[in-house]
């Protein structure tokens, strides 16, 4: 009975020693390129049977808000898993291996998109995956996103944006995939703002994740992940606001002036010279497509017209100056004629 124990024990290690490759598993499961049990359709053994997929994204980095054009550019870190019915050995049998990462030609996948997505993906897609002994697969992969993003600038440059970033499958319907995310918003927004390293001109505030219906084309399963960021306004306040409440506070130092001669309505055009550049200048930063004026294009607005209304009524003073000096010329020439 003891030489059979140690009989035993000897041939399970000549087994196990003989299966312990990555090569093994794949020989075992017959994964090949040109297998269409694994590559051709969803990895169900009933076709009744819904794939769920778990989705995951985080934020590794905010890379550009072009705000003419409404357009969000993110570094985006993207995890999945789903269940392969197809897969499945005991990992007893290969020296308690119970993961492989094998290329991802050779297995389904999910044909997720980007709704709001507008050019091509210019990150290298990761060309593995990690199958397990149970049938779980999981990928994961980077992605450079440029895709629109309506803003509300009215607030301008005080104001917050939330862009939406939604993940469908591109074909599949949820009775054949349905999406779910892998953890809450608190996880997610947590794990984002510990891994995100740039964040241009935006401050990351949170991650909300909301599991929709698109009906755009065919009813679909949809992931919709909504980035909400707030401007950092410290630039915009030294570099523009506080100019122009400058110009302002010099055009109404102007008074001090004397009307007598032209020096005062000079500096005067001078300065709303200064403040027309300044328009031009938030003109090219603001989208044209604003529903709204935003609150400082009407700040502009009214320190030009506060200007403007200085502006004229120093040339009505110097026109009323002029006049009276004619008139007080035109009384001496004659006084001085009557005297004669």
């Amino acid at each position: 009975m003891i030489a059979g124990f140690f009989f035993l024990i000897f041939f399970t290690e000549e087994n196990n020693n003989g299966n312990c490759g990555y090569n093994d598993v794949v020989k075992f499961l017959n994964l090949k390129k040109d297998n269409d049990k694994y590559t051709l359709t969803r990895p169900v053994k009933n076709y009744n049977t819904v794939t769920e997929v778990l989705h995951l994204m985080k934020v590794f980095g905010i890379l550009d808000m072009v705000k003419t054009e409404q357009i969000f550019i993110s570094y985006i870190w993207v995890f999945l898993r789903w269940k392969n019915e197809h897969i499945s050995w005991n990992p007893k049998e290969f020296c308690g291996l119970e993961s492989i990462t094998i290329p991802t030609e050779l297995l389904w996948m999910p044909d997720l998109i980007i709704e709001e997505m507008t050019e091509k993906d210019k990150a290298t897609t990761n060309p593995f995956l990690t199958i397990y002994s149970n049938g779980n697969v999981s990928f994961r992969n980077d992605h450079v996103v440029v895709s629109t993003c309506k803003m509300n600038v009215y607030k301008f440059p005080f104001d917050s944006q939330s862009c939406n970033l939604s993940f469908k499958s591109m074909t599949h319907t949820p009775r054949e995939i349905n999406l779910k995310t892998l953890e809450n918003d608190k996880v997610i927004t947590r794990w984002s703002k510990d891994l995100i390293e740039t964040q241009d001109e935006w401050e990351f505030l949170d991650i909300t994740v909301n599991n929709q219906t698109s009906d755009l084309d065919r009813f679909q399963s949809m992931l919709v992940y909504t980035i909400t960021m707030k401007r950092r306004s410290v630039l915009y306040i030294a570099n523009f606001i506080l100019p122009i409440l400058f110009f302002l506070i010099l055009d109404l130092v102007s008074f001090l002036i004397s009307d007598s001669g032209g020096e005062k309505l000079s500096f005067k055009v001078t300065v709303l010279l200064a403040v027309t550049v300044m328009q031009l200048i938030l003109n090219d930063i603001l989208p044209s497509s604003s529903d709204k004026v935003p609150l400082i294009a009407l700040y502009c607005i009214g320190v030009f017209t506060l200007m403007m209304l200085s502006l004229l009524e120093s040339i009505l003073v110097m026109h009323l100056i002029d006049k009276d000096s004619a008139t007080q010329n035109n009384k001496t020439d004659g006084d001085q004629s009557l005297s004669e």
